[in-house]
């Protein structure tokens, strides 16, 4: 089966030209100061996209197709190859897929480029890689590399830009993975446009997508994010691969995420948690641990939750700082909770409770950097904030969790016998949980768990 996708003279026809957004990649055919889909201002760039008069590309199968039915076609069971970082492969459903299209974004400075030189100096034991770079150099990138141990001579760093002269290279080499080190940087000659436009990324991405499936070939893109946090380029890209995954964290922290948002061949609810040191990317195999060894005993404002990231329980810390305002209104800060989710649980402590928090300044946020986003840590909240704002501190070897509802109930949460397991591992005695939600499951010796049905009925427990 050949490599080349394209043919001669499959571009050419009139020219048209278009704005595009370069935020979302929505299209007009005027200039607009404020994109309608996104919102953002003055983000439109002027670019001329040239009609094509026939296909450019064959069908995934590399040869025309005909309509087959569903039940003739023939089940595949992809073979995954698996790294040695078991939180890389958790992510990706198992391993990595042959013939797969992965989307990585992240910050810029996060570790995007680290974690894949990471990985594919480990795929290099497994099949040939083929790094391709179009912001370093090959000097540059063997330099970093070599706090990485010894590397496999299977291994192949490009340093090109040009779409064309890199199918060159992948149909010599034949690899089994490639890396593109980003897309912005790569430029197919065949389109007009400068790199990094949305035309450019939307015509480089289809064509590595046709080079991954008609070929066999993994292939890992690096895309860079805008500043709201969204991948660059146009949105149609996450719909082109197979898995889009985010590396997050905080720049001054040195925890990262890696999580999936899309993933044709595993779950979206998984995550993979590393720590960036001197020699790379170290996984994180007990992150509540890790979370959990700088908590202060005795301190006022904190409360430990256990918190479901896919499949796994982990435990995490929610701090709180109440304080009298100075201002005229009352200030409300989050960092890592969902600001909305923190407004609605101050207020019902305030109607249903009896906490006089409409002159309080609060200040909320989640230790460690990772992000607290789902129902299951309203209680832990509502405690920190009691907590802080009583100056009474709560057990160490306590643990809460349950979502709050409006009339101050405690609702039951999902996995509630995960979460008790993974709290009592870690040595915590005492677990306040939704009581409807714990008939018919097992609890292990040495913890006690505390049905609860109303957030007033756990603040009096706790600080009575």
């Amino acid at each position: 089966m050949g490599l080349s996708c394209l043919g001669k003279g499959d571009y050419y026809g009139k020219e048209k030209r278009t704005f595009i957004c370069q935020e979302c990649g929505y299209q007009s055919p005027k200039y607009l100061g404020r994109c309608p889909n996104c919102s953002a201002w003055s983000s439109f760039v002027e670019e001329v996209e040239v009609k094509e008069v026939k296909n450019a590309r064959v069908s995934l199968a590399g040869e025309k197709s005909r309509p087959v039915k569903l039940k003739d076609v023939d089940n595949i069971s992809y073979h995954r190859t698996q790294t040695d970082m078991s939180e890389f492969n958790r992510v990706l459903g198992g391993g990595v897929v042959p013939g797969s299209l992965i989307l990585i974004g992240g910050d810029p400075g996060i570790g995007k480029s680290t974690l894949l030189l990471q990985v594919s100096t480990q795929l290099a034991n497994k099949g040939t890689v083929l790094y391709v770079s179009g912001e370093e150099s090959a000097e540059q990138i063997k330099l970093r590399s070599e706090r990485l141990g010894d590397i496999d001579n299977e291994f192949y760093l490009y340093a090109e830009t040009n779409m064309q002269a890199i199918r060159t290279e992948i149909e010599n080499i034949k690899p089994d993975f490639l890396i593109i080190d980003s897309i912005q940087t790569i430029m197919s000659p065949d389109i007009t446009g400068v790199q990094g436009s949305v035309s450019q990324v939307r015509e480089v991405t289809a064509e590595l997508m046709q080079l991954a499936k008609t070929n066999n070939i993994a292939t890992f893109i690096v895309g860079h994010v805008t500043k709201e946090g969204t991948l660059a380029g146009p949105r149609m890209l996450e719909h082109m691969v197979d898995t889009v995954l985010y590396f997050e964290g905080e720049r001054h922290h040195t925890f990262r995420i890696l999580r999936a948002v899309k993933n044709r061949f595993g779950s979206t609810n998984e995550i993979g948690i590393f720590e960036m040191q001197s020699g790379g990317l170290v996984e994180v195999l007990n992150p509540s641990q890790v979370f959990l060894e700088e908590r202060l005993d005795g301190a006022t404002g904190s409360a430990v939750v256990v918190t479901m990231e896919g499949s796994r329980p982990i435990l995490a810390e929610v701090q709180s700082l109440v304080t009298p305002t100075v201002f005229g209104n009352a200030r409300r800060t989050t960092t890592g909770l969902d600001f909305n989710r923190v407004s609605l649980i101050m207020a019902v402590l305030e109607k249903r409770c009896g906490l006089l928090l409409q002159n309080q300044d609060a200040y909320l946020k989640s230790a460690g950097g990772v992000k607290l986003d789902e129902p299951a840590i309203d209680l832990a909240v509502a405690v920190a904030i009691a907590s802080s704002y009583k100056e009474k501190p709560t057990s160490p070897q306590e643990a809460f969790l349950g979502e709050i509802g409006l009339t101050g109930e405690i609702r039951r949460v999902t996995r509630i016998e995960q979460r008790i397991n993974e709290a009592a591992k870690l040595g915590f005695t005492k677990v306040y949980a939704p009581k409807n939600a714990l008939q018919g499951i097992d609890i292990p010796q040495g913890i006690e768990v505390v049905g609860v049905t109303t957030v007033g009925q756990v603040l009096k427990a706790v600080f009575s």
